[in-house]
């Protein structure tokens, strides 16, 4: 057979293992059930091999023979790369742009770190990253798809689990020294608290009179003094710079601990409900770039 008929046949024979049926074939392939039984008995011919056999119990089905069913999985492979291949081709002629709106500590701590495995993986796509930590409209502002913090739930966006965060006590690893050297919850007294208050209108964000409280320190420690700043990033920054102590949270603070930026004084940590959330618009949940990106971002929240 010629090459293009070839790979007709193939591609008829992977299909219709998938349904067991040349009638559900034919309308995924857009050909008649008459032309997918013809490819695949030319198949068949062509390389002496049954690839599938009827089995009769009531119904007449396809089942797929023992040669069939062991050369599915690479014959599957191939298709996947050669789809691959051709959206490369298609990349070299035209590159899609990407619009992603990411809360600026979120952009700055985890994700920009990772970007590049994206683009590396995606060669087509230019992504434009928005951190400017307003809530935008996404027809309006053009925005294929967004990463939130919050619990999950907003207006007329489907919204796909990503990340959840524990939050602590994180700082220089200087205060761990000294005259007022940070060994337990109390000592907290002797040092500036740093607030992050990014989002003290939401009632399930942990503060640090929260934290002190399941510390079970209450009295010692005055939840209200020092320094309040609206921007994680920079509240993290501030502890770094051995200018106090702030609550971090998991996802923002874990690079700065392993590098030795920052370190965590005691063992006591709170839970939230609240988490990081992909976000995106009912109809662009099939669109290829956000689905790209919503498998990358699931893997990479994995694997943190």
């Amino acid at each position: 057979m010629r090459a293009p008929h070839n790979l007709n046949a193939l591609r008829a024979f992977e299909v219709v293992s998938r349904h067991l049926s040349y009638q559900t074939a034919a309308q995924e392939l857009n050909v008649t059930p008459a032309a997918v039984g013809h490819l695949i008995r030319g198949l068949e011919d062509t390389l002496g091999v049954d690839l599938f056999h009827r089995a009769t119990s009531g119904t007449t089905r396809l089942v797929l023979t023992d040669a069939g069913r062991a050369s599915l999985p690479a014959l599957q492979a191939g298709f996947d790369l050669l789809s691959e291949a051709v959206e490369q081709l298609k990349a070299s002629k035209s590159r899609t742009v990407f619009n992603v709106t990411v809360p600026a500590a979120f952009a700055d701590k985890w994700l920009l770190r990772r970007i590049e495995r994206f683009q590396r993986k995606h060669l087509y796509y230019d992504i434009r990253i928005d951190t400017s930590n307003r809530l935008l409209d996404f027809a309006a502002d053009r925005i294929d798809a967004g990463i939130r913090y919050g619990a999950g739930v907003w207006p007329d966006l489907m919204a796909t689990f990503l990340l959840r965060d524990e939050f602590f006590p994180v700082c220089s690893p200087a205060l761990l020294k000294g005259k007022h050297a940070l060994k337990t919850p109390a000592d907290l007294a002797n040092h500036l608290l740093i607030h992050d208050v990014s989002m003290e209108t939401t009632g399930q964000f942990p503060t640090w009179r929260s934290w002190l409280h399941k510390a079970g320190v209450r009295k010692a420690v005055d939840s209200t003094r020092g320094i309040h700043i609206d921007d994680s990033a920079a509240a993290i920054q501030t502890a770094i710079s051995g200018n106090g102590v702030t609550l971090g949270r998991t996802t923002l603070v874990e690079n700065d601990l392993l590098e030795g930026r920052l370190a965590r004084p005691f063992k006591e940590a709170q839970s939230c409900e609240l988490a990081y959330y992909l976000v995106h618009t009912k109809s662009s949940r099939n669109a290829p770039a956000v689905v790209a990106f919503k498998e990358w971002l699931i893997e990479e929240a994995a694997s943190a």
